[in-house]
């Protein structure tokens, strides 16, 4: 077998490839033999049909079976002996293609980009520290009420947090326009559920009250035929009621599926629910760091094949989340690309750094880490137990301590500079700024 290989780009390569005539009729004779000994031709015992008889009929098919086969096992042998190491299906292009003559082809593929990870140094960590204070606890609490809020009707005009049902018509131009229209609708002033001016124009509003509403959507809105426009609203107001928080009772407690029956066993619950996430955000902001760090230290190319395959995971991942008869290719690529390219890049360069550290998941974070997710159920030990069976769900918890292994290599050799926060600063989302 004959090998030629040529760069064409920093990631492309275009590999010739011939192999013997020998070897290809090898491999057609013995599909021949194949069929021989199992083909059923009028006239012809079963396994005594003329090899002559066998060659007319069945040659042009087992020559293609073997040349197919011939190539994807020749590809390979290429690669390994060239030390190649393809990023995706190659494309196969026959230069002779004729019987009795030795097969060549040329395959076109990318191959992973070669490189070191290297400025560590540069990358600068602003690693944020905090507790759960008492008050924060409380807000917890507040905030848990709020979410279980109920309703009920008075007789007086509707405040803020104060939840109205209404009709309303919306116009533009006087004539009702597609969505803008509704009867029988809850609202809750204050909630920002509408567009700017809306809740805020049924302050004071009582019950049988008709009120109109000249208000203009913003220029950004979603639905593009109406950003920017202005509407007049006429809404009806049906009824006005209040919000009534639930009491820190045992009935309130039951709704989290808490065994504790008393207000100081609840707190204790909840804190240790802000703690673990207190410690899940703290991670997740040095870890966005360390990326993003890595990233700009190590810029790198990445195989078109690579992005191409996590566009198409991306496209399938929308139309799970969001439902909808459409399907994943008719999503345009440029809407994932930027998202794509950084996945892929980080996961190449997270790769490179697990080889040239020689990183394996440590036992102990792996049994930690289930330990720490399992402590958010009502039966941790069944939760532990169930990971330990499942070794897909063990593979990604493995996957997950590798790459907090990788962060703390970094952290090693990167600028850290400690900063302690609130609670509220701590967990609320978005990166942490990068330190001075």
């Amino acid at each position: 077998m004959q090998v030629s290989v040529e760069n064409t780009s920093a990631l492309e390569r275009r590999m010739t490839i011939g192999v013997p005539a020998e070897r290809i009729e090898i491999e057609v004779n013995k599909r021949l033999q194949q069929t021989a000994r199992k083909a059923k031709i009028p006239g012809f015992r079963p396994g005594k049909v003329p090899m002559s008889v066998i060659r007319q009929r069945y040659e042009d098919g087992a020559r293609q079976e073997a040349l197919g086969d011939l190539i994807q096992a020749t590809f390979y042998e290429a690669v390994v002996e060239q030390k190649l190491n393809p990023a995706g299906a190659p494309s196969v292009e026959p230069k002779t293609f004729e019987k009795g003559k030795d097969l060549e082809y040329i395959a076109t593929f990318e191959v992973f980009p070669e490189f070191t990870v290297a400025g560590f140094e540069s990358i600068s960590v602003e690693r944020l520290s905090a507790d759960v204070a008492d008050s924060d606890l409380d807000n917890m609490l507040e905030i848990l009420r709020k979410q279980n809020v109920s309703f009920e009707v008075v007789d007086r005009a509707a405040q803020n947090e104060d939840q109205l049902n209404i009709d309303f018509v919306g116009k533009i131009g006087g004539e009702a326009f597609a969505g803008g229209s509704a009867t029988g609708t809850q609202l809750v002033l204050g909630s920002g559920r509408m567009i700017p001016g809306f809740e805020d124009g049924l302050v004071g509003a009582k019950a049988g009250e008709e009120r109109v509403l000249n208000l203009t959507f913003p220029e950004d809105y979603q639905n593009l035929e109406l950003a920017g426009k202005t509407a007049e609203f006429t809404v009806t107001v049906n009824t006005v009621s209040a919000p009534t928080l639930p009491e820190l009772n045992e009935t309130f407690f039951k709704q989290f599926g808490i065994k504790e029956t008393n207000i100081e066993g609840f707190r204790t619950e909840v804190r240790k629910n802000m703690e673990r996430e207190l410690r899940q955000a703290i991670k997740s902001k040095v870890k966005n760091q360390v990326m993003d760090g890595l990233l700009a230290a190590n810029p790198i190319e990445v195989p078109k094949a690579l992005l191409e395959n996590e566009v198409n995971r991306l496209r399938v991942q929308a139309v799970q989340q969001f439902g909808g008869n459409i399907k994943p290719d008719q999503l345009p690529a440029e809407l994932f690309e930027e998202q794509a390219k950084r996945r892929v890049e980080l996961g190449l360069i997270v790769a490179e750094v697990v080889k040239q550290f020689d990183l394996k998941p440590d036992d102990t974070r792996v049994r930690e880490l289930i330990q720490e997710m399992a402590s958010a159920y009502q039966e941790p030990e069944q939760v532990v137990a169930w990971y330990y069976k499942n070794e897909q769900q063990m593979n990604e918890v493995r996957s997950v301590v590798l790459e907090e292994q990788v962060v703390d290599t970094v952290l090693q050799k990167a600028s850290v500079t400690d900063k302690a926060v609130s609670y509220e600063e701590a967990v609320k989302p978005g990166e942490a700024p990068q330190a001075d």
